[in-house]
């Protein structure tokens, strides 16, 4: 990818609803050979080769779910890391289970790798102007226009999330929402009776634990 928030939305979509040859080529094209892949149901680990696991991953998406919809709502590049993040909505099917359906919501963390890769920072004997530095490191020749490549895929699913996939009609969901509000009423009667330890944080200790309750009583 020359640009990558320009272009991821139309990777994903390639990956995910484009033909078994295009798909492939998608996985060749835009991921490194060592390419790592984890999702909450499955990972691949990185080394020579990784990516042929990864284009059997989403070959096995497809032949389970033949159409998907998708939606991209938000893509955002940290340059300094090399990382896109990319949030979207996909409905997936699976053909052989009639009224399957799991719509769901996730995260997509991207790592990318650029070739060629910025020159390592030179030693400078006299100071320079800080702007001056940051153009020549980033400055390279018409040939060597640089291209990202995926090296790592990493999908984040909310709990209600995921286990849609393995319940029909939100049954999972239902009761993973019942024990989120237990939880939280649970943290609204521990803040309520133990009160006493956030005096003593705030009057004593500090935050943080920035003293120990020994530090504190010694003053």
């Amino acid at each position: 990818m020359e640009d990558p928030v320009a272009e991821i939305p139309r990777v994903i979509r390639l990956l995910t609803q484009s033909q078994p040859s295009e798909q492939r080529a998608t996985i060749e094209k835009y991921f490194t050979p060592s390419a790592s892949f984890v999702h909450p149901f499955c990972r691949t680990g990185s080394f020579e080769g990784s990516r042929w696991l990864i284009w059997c991953i989403y070959r096995w998406y497809k032949i389970m779910s033949p159409r998907i919809d998708l939606n991209i709502n938000a893509v955002v590049y940290d340059e300094k890391n090399l990382t896109l993040y990319v949030n979207m909505d996909q409905v997936f099917r699976i053909w052989l289970i009639p009224f399957y359906n799991a719509p769901v919501s996730l995260v997509t963390v991207l790592k990318l790798v650029r070739y060629p890769p910025l020159p390592p920072q030179p030693s400078y004997s006299t100071p320079v102007n800080p702007n001056e530095q940051n153009r020549s490191l980033h400055r390279t020749s018409p040939s060597e226009k640089p291209l990202y490549y995926i090296q790592s895929q990493n999908d984040l699913y909310q709990v209600n999330e995921f286990v849609k996939f393995v319940s029909q009609f939100g049954v999972l969901s239902g009761l993973l929402l019942l024990y989120q509000f237990v939880a939280t009423a649970l943290c609204v009667l521990g803040a309520t009776i133990l009160w006493p330890v956030s005096w003593v944080e705030q009057n004593v200790v500090g935050g943080n634990g920035e003293k120990s309750i020994v530090e504190a009583a010694k003053g």
